[in-house]
């Protein structure tokens, strides 16, 4: 067995580094004498590593000292429900923009909590382009805006960030987060989960601004509050430590790499690349979604006769591109291009799209 290109969306590829780092530390971490997986999360050295992982990621990111970094479990699904619960009084509402699967569950998630108001909607078409800014429906009185910056499964992408005016803005940024320069002070609230561009799933990383955290006033457990949690370090209970530590290394790895402009030069030019492959197809590949919109970091695509899904999809894995079906509520296929996989694997993913089309063209 070897590893190979792995184009999948979450869990997805991790730094071949970062896993051969891992894997030299995978008995005896550090001086410990024992894994990162085996020592007490309250100890010294288990803390020293959670403090050095938030000062990596505050660096990475440029993160002003007024935003608190939570590391939590979960996933973004449960933050769906958490940033009402905490950021949003009950009968208060708040705007959502959806633009996609995720946006939209996100929305759905939220209502039992905060009154959800939609205030961009791409549905009626598709979800193939990004609704248009001038509809916006924006209102002063919302508890925050919420968008989801990346659509994992439609593969659109917003270029920009959104103005909120004094609202906070709450951004969905799993698919995205790190993949360029992040202007954390426009927003009110960042999450994410862990599990495509820094590190393995079970990790949730929460990026919120100070003065949010006193407004969860409605009664809920200790747990489930952003206030509890900053004010305990993300320890109130036993932390996902493995997911910590190898978010600690990836962070380094980024940082390392040239940090986040020189991984958006890098997402720029695989996005590129592959998706001049699809659009030089003459129709045998096509994406359809509005070209100013474009996901850099998720293309799915399909190919002009759904019957050869099946075996593209098995010459590729046998030909070492692995994860390449798309996702089950839209079919095709699709190519994750997050920070991990390198320009070598989207060329092998472009030579085999070649070779398939004069296969079978």
């Amino acid at each position: 067995m070897s590893r190979t290109w792995n184009f999948a969306a979450g869990p997805a590829a991790i730094p071949e580094p970062v896993l051969r780092q891992a894997q030299t530390e995978r008995l005896e971490w550090r001086d410990a004498r024992a894994s990162v997986m085996e020592i007490s999360h309250r100890g010294k050295a288990f803390m020293a590593l959670a403090a050095e992982t938030e000062r990596d990621l505050r660096a990475l990111a440029d993160i002003p000292a007024h935003y608190r970094v939570l590391f939590l479990q979960g996933g973004a699904t449960l933050q769906f429900a958490l940033l009402a619960m905490n950021l949003a009084a009950p009968g208060q509402h708040a705007d959502y923009v959806l633009s996609g699967h995720w946006s939209e569950k996100a929305a759905r998630e939220a209502a039992p909590y905060v009154d959800v108001r939609i205030a961009a909607d791409a549905r009626s078409n598709g979800y193939s382009a990004l609704p248009p800014r001038a509809d916006w429906r924006l209102h002063d009185d919302a508890a925050y805006l919420h968008y989801t910056p990346n659509e994992t499964i439609h593969g659109l992408e917003f270029r920009d960030v959104p103005e909120a005016g004094q609202v906070p803005l709450v951004a969905d940024m799993s698919s995205s987060i790190l993949s360029e320069p992040l202007p954390v002070q426009r927003f009110g609230m960042i999450y994410a989960g862990a599990q495509k561009n820094i590190g393995p799933a079970g990790l949730t990383l929460v990026i919120v601004r100070e003065d949010l955290l006193a407004r969860a006033q409605r009664p809920m457990a200790g747990i489930l509050r952003y206030a509890e949690q900053a004010a305990h370090e993300s320890m109130l209970n036993t932390p996902n430590t493995f997911g910590w530590y190898l978010a600690g290394l990836t962070f380094k790895w980024i940082a390392a790499q040239g940090g986040l402009p020189a991984m958006a030069a890098r997402n720029r030019r695989k996005a590129d690349t592959l998706y001049a492959a699809i659009d030089g197809s003459g129709g045998f590949y096509r994406n359809p979604v509005d070209a100013a919109a474009r996901s850099r970091m998720n293309v799915p695509f399909f190919l002009h006769d759904a019957r050869l899904d099946t075996v593209f999809l098995r010459e590729s894995e046998q030909a070492g591109l692995l994860a390449l079906k798309g996702h089950r509520a839209l079919g095709g296929l699709r190519a994750s291009l997050y920070n991990a996989l390198p320009q070598e694997g989207v060329e092998a993913l472009v030579a085999f799209m070649r070779a398939f089309q004069q296969r079978h063209g």
